[in-house]
């Protein structure tokens, strides 16, 4: 593990999402200077049921040489691109426009871009698509040998730029399931990291006849946990994640259902921006993260 990798998980136990309060493009005094300029990005925690009505989370984990979070177990995710905000994507998206979407993500415009790069993450990162067929009005099913061939090409089409996901609706006469996918939690990196992010993170329910499974490019290996094991296997040393990750881990591990996950997070409203802050020593070596609220942030 890395000295920033372990430097970035110091300041996990201190973190207090629930109580945070910081505006957007807030900078505390003193902090860092800036290296970077935020990117926007969206994340989508899937979850499924499984037995004694309990539910597990699908994580993934970097590619150890990755030149963000490299090693870490994260949630399928990446950058929002330009494509992910066409106009014409509006009309494959169920239940959600640009104008409703910007509304829960508090922004002028291209909210809605949010949604259709978490889809499209997920399906480069997870193998996982999140839309219908409008033919059958139900979600893809991957269940015949034919269609997961087809939709392993579509994967890496999308995923090397080939194949857009509109240009894949298209294809494919599919609608993405936007309305399906809820808005949790907003976190932004760290002012002084040479990478930030402008992350909004979702949860979805995973449709049963699709497995999802790491690309071995980005991602090379996955699983499906528990959160509260998940959080137990940080507390062990045995998974690295960030906080932002640990944090939304802890949101699902407060329910015992994936009905209740989806039931609080359709009633989550206006989530408050986090912004940690690096804490350094005298020598400018970052020591660890201190979330607003914290001594010294």
């Amino acid at each position: 593990m890395t000295q920033h990798v372990a430097s970035m998980m110091i300041g996990c136990v201190a973190l207090r999402i629930l109580n945070a309060v910081t505006s957007f493009d807030a900078e505390p005094a003193g902090a860092p200077k800036d290296k970077s300029a935020l990117r926007p990005a969206a994340t989508v925690m899937l979850i499924r049921d499984i037995e004694d009505g309990e539910f597990e989370v699908f994580m993934l984990q970097r590619t150890l040489n990755a030149a963000f979070a490299g090693g870490m177990y994260v949630f399928p995710g990446g950058r929002v691109d330009e494509l992910d905000g066409i106009d014409e994507l509006e009309q494959f998206c169920d239940g959600l426009d640009d104008t409703h979407a910007s509304g829960l993500l508090q922004i002028p415009k291209g909210g809605l871009a949010y949604w259709v790069a978490a889809i499209r993450e997920c399906f480069e990162e997870a193998g996982v698509l999140l839309a219908r067929s409008t033919k059958t009005n139900q979600l893809i099913a991957f269940d015949e040998d034919e269609i997961i061939q087809r939709f392993d090409q579509a994967r890496l089409n999308v995923h090397d730029s080939v194949l857009s996901i509109i240009d894949l609706c298209r294809l494919e006469d599919l609608r993405l399931v936007t309305d399906s996918i809820h808005y949790v939690s907003h976190w932004i990196t760290p002012v002084g990291e040479a990478r930030r992010f402008d992350t909004r993170f979702f949860v979805a329910r995973a449709p049963a006849s699709q497995e999802p499974l790491h690309d071995s490019q980005e991602t090379i290996a996955s699983l499906w946990v528990q959160p509260q094991h998940a959080l137990d296997q940080l507390a062990r040393g045995e998974l690295a994640m960030f906080p932002p990750t640990s944090e939304n881990l802890k949101f699902l591990a407060k329910y015992k259902t994936s009905a209740e996950v989806l039931t609080a997070a359709k009633k989550v409203s206006n989530p408050v921006a986090i912004l940690p802050r690096l804490r350094t020593n005298s020598d400018g070596k970052v020591i660890g993260v201190l979330m607003p609220g914290d001594p010294g942030y």
